[in-house]
């Protein structure tokens, strides 16, 4: 481990306190840091420390994408199913990093692509919802090319198992293990019957349609990558989803199965 390159959620570790000490501390045993907001597309860094919460560690694997360089998530956020360490453990687990004592685990990302042009990724999830207006949208779902139902919903979340956790998980849609690679779609407050999830293949394409309004007039609806990156569709426009070609590397330190990771992270809630 010669080089490793520090990102840092501001709103988190807002004076860098604990940026400052992991890049201290990994210094002081001669690897060099370089921190977020420094140069690093011509470095060659050996993995990544993410310090914040999830959110922040999804926004490293979007900007390392092409890189392939390993994630090792340091939670200062709240539940953090994917940030593997806890802050008060940093300094065990900066050692184990160094050690080499550890896994890497390659998380299933998707694809998306809208108006047949604009390509986007996303670790967790990719959501078809209504834009402003305040009515449910009519989502119309394909599956390699074949109709397979429509939801009058406020949405529609296409996730990854990775993301299972996340909105999928509030959405009432089904936790699956990490690891996994296959495509889960759950509707977001259906006004239907049909308002369970839907399993399919890491190798089907999904398609989602912007159906019209009850009253004829064209519909909007917007797609985002883990949140961000929005775009607009209308009547008639789709989304096409399938399994990237681009994985996530995430570092495991802990011997716990995802089982009891599970467990643990769900106590109390």
């Amino acid at each position: 481990m010669k080089q490793v390159y520090i990102i840092t959620n501001n709103g988190k570790d807002e004076h860098h306190k604990v940026t400052r000490q992991a890049a201290s501390y990994l210094e002081s045993r001669g690897v060099h840091c370089i921190l977020d907001g420094e140069e690093t597309k011509e470095m060659d860094v050996d993995c990544a420390v993410v310090i914040g919460g999830d959110g922040t560690l999804i926004l490293a694997a979007r900007e390392l994408l092409q890189r392939e360089v390993p994630i090792l998530g340091v939670n200062m956020g709240t539940l953090g199913y994917l940030t593997e360490v806890e802050v008060q453990n940093l300094f065990p687990a900066l050692d184990q990093l160094l050690e080499g004592s550890y896994t890497v685990e390659n998380r299933m990302m998707l694809s998306g692509t809208v108006k047949d042009f604009r390509t986007d990724v996303a670790l967790n999830d990719i959501v078809v919802t209504r834009s402003e207006n305040l009515h449910i949208v009519r989502l119309n779902l394909y599956v390699n090319g074949v109709y397979l139902t429509s939801y009058q919903a406020d949405g529609l979340i296409i996730s990854t198992p990775t993301g299972s956790t996340a909105y999928n998980l509030s959405a009432g849609g089904p936790i699956v293990e990490p690891t996994a690679s296959l495509i889960l779609i759950t509707p977001i407050c259906s006004h239907s019957l049909n308002n369970s999830s839907i399993v399919v293949s890491d190798a089907d394409l999904v398609e989602v349609e912007i159906g019209s309004r009850r009253n004829k007039e064209e519909e909007e609806a917007i797609v985002t990558f883990d949140g961000t990156d929005i775009m607009r569709l209308r009547t008639g426009e789709r989304v096409v989803i399938q399994k990237a070609q681009e994985v996530t590397k995430l570092i495991k330190l802990s011997k716990l199965s995802f089982v009891e990771t599970l467990r643990e992270k769900m106590k109390g809630n």
